[in-house]
Parts: structure tokens; sequence; C-alpha cells
């Protein structure tokens, strides 16, 4: 029997409460691992160390609200595997599909138009969701969406900080403070934008197959689908870092809303009263 924080002595009662705050640890041990690459990168001007300096960065935050939200209290079904594939897949089919899509656009009207991108970018992160819907037949509550749709957009995101990082730090002739500044205000930020969007889309598409494709279901998954292409739209077309910083709370409210919802649909369904066996009238 074990014994975890405020008495409780249930059985496995610890390891749900290392599952809840496991992304501290994640957190902790990322921060850790990149302050040492970067002060090394720093005393050494090794440009050896700016690959891990880059990826530590990029990675660090969206890797430690995967796990914020898997330590959630949901039934999730997917496995760790899964959970990196759709990360790792998801962030590369997900950048690529997108930046040919926005440069084939551009080539041909000479320009990409805010909605444009955000169309674009947010159908390319489902494009890994959806395929785990069709052939992961164990993958189909609305809670292994909301996981598989943040981690979608954590490899999109962290894959796509790097670039900005990477960018950064050719136009600025090797400044690792114009690098870490970038790295740091997209990291933070990651959670409320492509993690955020992608999981409420992925959510509200599995909770669409889990109905049947019930009518009301289906075309609420659209509705989240705009909701999140018109969250992106505006985030993209920000003024200034104020309008920003609200999209970010908008979006996080969004997120925080889907799992508050999925998490009480979980517990109607587990607190229906089992139907009673019918019996024939000749038994």
């Amino acid at each position: 029997m074990s014994v975890s924080a405020g008495g409780d002595t249930r059985p496995g009662a610890s390891g749900s409460l290392a599952r809840r705050h496991g992304w501290v640890v994640v957190l902790a041990a990322g921060v850790v691992l990149f302050v040492v690459v970067e002060r090394t990168l720093v005393a050494t001007g090794n440009p050896n160390f700016v690959p891990s300096a880059l990826l530590l960065g990029a990675a660090i935050v969206p890797a430690s609200f995967i796990a914020f939200v898997y330590g959630r209290r949901l039934p999730y079904d997917v496995d760790a595997a899964t959970i990196g594939i759709s990360a790792l897949v998801g962030g590369v089919v997900g950048t690529v599909v997108a930046g040919l899509l926005e440069y084939d656009v551009q080539r041909s009207f000479g320009f990409v138009p805010m909605a444009g991108v955000g169309l674009i970018e947010e159908t390319s992160k489902l494009l890994v969701p959806v395929l785990v819907l069709i052939f992961a037949a164990g993958y189909r509550t609305r809670a292994d969406g909301l996981l598989i749709g943040v981690a979608a957009g954590a490899g999109f995101a962290a894959l796509e900080t790097m670039g900005y990082a990477f960018t950064t730090l050719v136009q600025s002739h090797g400044s690792v403070t114009a690098t870490v500044d970038v790295l740091l205000l997209r990291g933070i930020m990651s959670p409320a934008a492509h993690m955020a969007w992608t999981g409420i889309t992925a959510t509200a598409l599995y909770a669409a197959a889990e109905s049947g494709w019930a009518a009301r279901r289906t075309w609420m998954s659209v509705g989240a689908f705009v909701l999140a292409v018109a969250l992106h739209t505006a985030w993209d077309s920000a003024p200034s870092l104020v309008w920003t910083a609200v999209v970010a709370v908008v979006s996080l409210v969004a997120l925080g809303w889907t799992v508050h919802r999925t998490a009480v649909d979980v517990r109607a369904r587990a607190q229906a009263p089992t139907p009673a066996p019918r019996v024939r009238p000749d038994a």
C-alpha cells in the first residue's frame, strides 16, 4: 500500500501523484540541461553546441506541457510511443506540408493572407491525428484526441521555434543572447498557440468519431476547427505583444474548457446506470 500527499493511502496513489506532477520534473531537467549547454556554448564558442541548444530550448516547454496534459485525471489509452510518434511525425509532417503549401500560395499570388496561413497550418497539424484516428482503432476517445492533438501541436511548435531561432542566430551574426530570447519567448508562448489550437480541434474530432459521427458532434468539430483558425489568424495579425497575450489567454481558456468538458463527459458516462438485461417473455 502506498502513501501519497494529503494522507491518501489508496493503492497507486503515489503513482497518480507522480503522474500529475511529472511535468515539473520534465521542465526542471530540461532547464538544467539547456543552461549547461548554453553556458558551455558561450564559454567555448564551439558551434557544435548550437544544435543541442536549439533543440533543448525549443522542446523544453512543449515536452513539459505534454506531460502536464497527460497528468490530468482523464482515461487516456494512448501509450508513450504513440505520443512520441505523434509529436515527432506530426511536427515534421505539419511543418513540411505547411511550408510547401504556403510557398505555393505565395508563388501563385505573391503573398499569403494571414487567414490562409492559419488555415494551412491548422490543417497540416491535423494530418497525424487524423491518421491515428483512422489506423489506430484503439484510440478513439475524446481524451485520446486531446493528448494526440497536443503532442502534434507540440512537435510543430518545437520545430518552428528551432527554425526561427536558427534564422535569428544567422541574421544576428552569431548572437547567443538574441537567439536565447527567441527560444524563451516562443517556448513560453507555445502552449497557448499551436498546442492549444490542435488540442482543441483534435478533441472535437475524436469526440465526433466516438459518437459515431453524430450530426451535433460533427458540426462541433467543424466549429472547433474554425475557432482554431480564427485564433491562429488573430495571433499572426497581432499588432502588439499585448494583443498576442490576449489571444494567448483566450486560447488557454478554450483549451481548459475543452479539458473540463472532457472530464465531465467521462464522469457522466462512468456514473450512468448499466441497463438491465432484457428478459424474453417466454423465458
